[in-house]
Formats: structure tokens, C-alpha cells, sequence
């Protein structure tokens, strides 16, 4: 049996109690024959930088680079000003580990609601690759005259032909490995973005050459919005860059019934990867027992197919899917008929009872 060292950053608000719930899946997995895990807890986020003014020491940063995989609760103090722990912690992450990977499922579970008339999960079942290490997330440009009514404020969006190629041809492999439409999507604004979408564009279609097997296409982003609402189906796998990625994956994430249900991996297919439910800290519900945990422990399951514990994965999965339509009421913080703990008690039943 495989051994893996697994990073756990349960971070602020409720991220420790949906962390907690994926824990208990993953420990249940290895008493029925999955994988064993030595965990090794970080208290990164809102409440150490308070103390004592740290974000991403060197020292974790060194140790997380040599996990086999990182998960992630969510990063996001009341106290602490918007920006400072999501680049500190966050964006650090992903550019100290490279993990210029963001994978998001956007798949609808039966039994899960969806807000888009006559579409069931036959409909809404695709994937997004975005970019995750470039773009306008860099940090790239600045102020002149600040403060000031000539105030000028700059923000540049980065893109290098190796790293827009790196993430193009992740898709292209997933899209194959995912062998189901075998179609890949590139979204941009060519019309209007005409220096970074050209590099992507030409790039994409440098890259299909290699690929005959996979149909490829292309729409504005948009466009790609609207079809979403309209059309989720037209979709298999969609490539993008940083920004576009960012916005089409909350959008994704409604359509499949909300952030309770949504995870996404941050990759470094070379290296580390960390996994993480899509919501964010809500700390409004910190300590309550109401938030939904299903996220969090689909962010587990991505996490084993990705090290390749594939049967792991499909129990965790299959388990999933029987709590979201046997027995919960609701995707929603509150309403799901069980408290957080009762719905990780749950996946633990289905897993045994496999």
C-alpha cells in the first residue's frame, strides 16, 4: 500500500470544520483498504498573522513543497484586510509551488439543484483549466500620482509563451484523458485583448497540431457566460487565462448548485498539488455546525485522482453523490436538514457500507 504526506492547512472561519469532515472521509478510506496518509497540520491564515505578523514562513513553504499534496479549508479573516492573506498566503502558494494548474470540475450531481430551467446533470458536466500563475494576478504595475485627482492606476496582465503553452497543453491531456466529447474550448477576448488572446490564440492552435483526436474551438468569454446559462452541454473542457478563469468558475459553481458542492485543485503537474473547496472562509457560520462540507470532501476525492488512488477516488465519489440525493435537503449553509458533522457522519456511513 502507497504512502502519502498530506499537508493540512484548515486556515480561517469555517474552513477547520469542512476540513475536518474531509479528514474524517479520508481516514475512513484507508480503513477500507485506500491509501494511508501521514497528515501534517499548518496553521496558516487569519489567526497566526494576527499573532505574530506571519503569512507563508519559509520554513512551511520548504516542507509543503515536499508534500506529496496540500489541502486547503479557506483563507479569509474579518480582522485582517481584504488582500493581505489571499496574496500573502494564497497567491504566494501558487507562485512559490508553481502551481500554474486551476482545475474546476463543474459537474451536477442527481439530486442536486441546479437554477437553469430543464437542465439536469446530463447537461452540466464539464471542466475548466485556467491559467493560475500569470495574468493580472501577478501584481504587475502600480500608481502614479496616488491620492491625487490625476491619480493613474496601472495593472498589467502577464503572458509568456511558455507558461500560456504549459497550460494548454494540460487541457489538451485532460481533455483526452477525460475521453468524453473530446472537445476543448479556448476562452478570451481576441476582439479586444488583440496582444494577450493573439499569444493565446496562436498558441492553441500551435498546440491542436499535436492533438487530431481532440475537436477544438473557441468563444469570447462573454459568450462563453451565455452559453453556460444556456447551453452548459455544448461544453467538455475549457482552457482560459487567469482573470476569465477566476469569473467562469463561480459561474460554473452556481450552475452546479452552488459553493457547497464546489472544489478545485491547484496543480503543479511537476511537482505538489493543493486541493480546496471553491467557498470561502464564511465566518458568519464559524462554529455553528451549518455549513455544507460537501466541498471540501469532493476537493479530497479530486485529490486521490490526481495521485492516482483511482478506486479511492470512485468509492469517495459514489458516496458523495448517495449523501446529496438520499439525504440532503439543501446545498445551502442551514438547510441542509444535517449539521456539518452529520453530513461528513454520513459519507463515512456510505463508505463503509460499500
Amino acid at each position: 500500500m502507497k504512502e502519502y504526506n498530506i499537508g493540512i492547512i484548515p486556515g480561517d472561519g469555517t474552513g477547520g470544520e469542512v476540513v475536518a469532515e474531509a479528514v474524517k472521509a479520508l481516514k475512513t478510506l484507508t480503513e477500507v483498504g485506500g491509501p494511508k496518509c501521514t497528515l501534517v497540520y499548518y496553521d496558516l491564515g487569519g489567526e497566526r498573522y494576527l499573532k505574530n505578523g506571519e503569512l507563508l514562513p519559509d520554513s512551511v513553504l520548504a516542507e509543503l513543497r515536499d508534500m506529496d499534496s496540500i489541502c486547503l479549508g479557506a483563507i479569509g479573516h474579518p480582522d485582517v484586510k481584504p488582500g493581505i492573506l489571499e496574496q500573502g498566503v494564497l497567491l504566494q502558494l501558487r507562485f512559490e509551488l508553481d502551481l500554474y494548474i486551476n482545475l474546476r470540475p463543474v459537474v451536477l450531481f442527481p439530486g442536486v439543484e441546479t437554477p437553469l430551467k430543464d437542465k439536469g446533470p446530463e447537461d452540466i458536466d464539464f471542466v475548466v483549466v485556467r491559467e493560475n500563475t500569470e495574468g493580472l494576478y501577478t501584481g504587475s504595475g502600480g500608481f502614479l500620482r496616488k491620492g491625487t485627482p490625476h491619480e493613474v492606476a496601472i495593472q498589467e496582465s502577464i503572458n509568456t509563451r511558455s507558461g500560456v503553452e504549459r497550460c494548454i497543453r494540460y487541457a489538451f491531456d485532460y481533455c483526452r484523458k477525460r475521453n468524453r466529447k473530446k472537445k476543448l474550448t479556448l476562452c478570451g477576448k481576441t476582439n479586444v485583448l488583440t496582444f494577450a488572446f493573439d499569444l493565446w490564440e496562436r498558441v492553441f492552435h500551435e498546440c491542436s497540431k499535436d492533438y487530431p483526436d481532440i475537436e477544438i474551438d473557441y468563444a469570447h468569454v462573454d459568450a462563453t457566460c451565455m452559453w453556460m446559462v444556456k447551453n452548459p452541454e455544448f461544453f467538455d473542457v475549457i482552457v482560459t487565462d487567469n482573470m476569465f478563469g477566476d469569473i467562469i468558475t463561480d459561474l460554473g459553481a452556481m450552475i452546479q448548485g452552488g459553493m457547497g458542492v464546489a472544489a478545485g485543485g491547484n496543480i503543479n503537474p511537476e511537482g505538489t498539488a493543493m486541493f480546496e473547496p471553491i467557498g470561502g472562509s464564511a465566518p458568519k457560520y464559524t462554529g455553528l455546525n451549518k455549513i455544507n462540507p460537501i466541498a471540501a470532501i469532493c476537493s479530497v476525492q479530486m485529490m486521490l485522482e490526481h495521485l492516482n488512488e483511482n478506486d479511492s477516488a470512485a468509492r469517495l465519489l459514489d458516496a458523495v453523490k448517495k449523501v446529496v440525493n438520499n439525504d440532503l435537503k439543501s446545498m445551502d449553509a442551514g438547510r441542509m436538514g444535517y449539521g456539518t458533522e452529520e453530513v461528513g457522519d454520513l459519507v463515512v456511513k456510505y463508505l463503509k457500507d460499500e
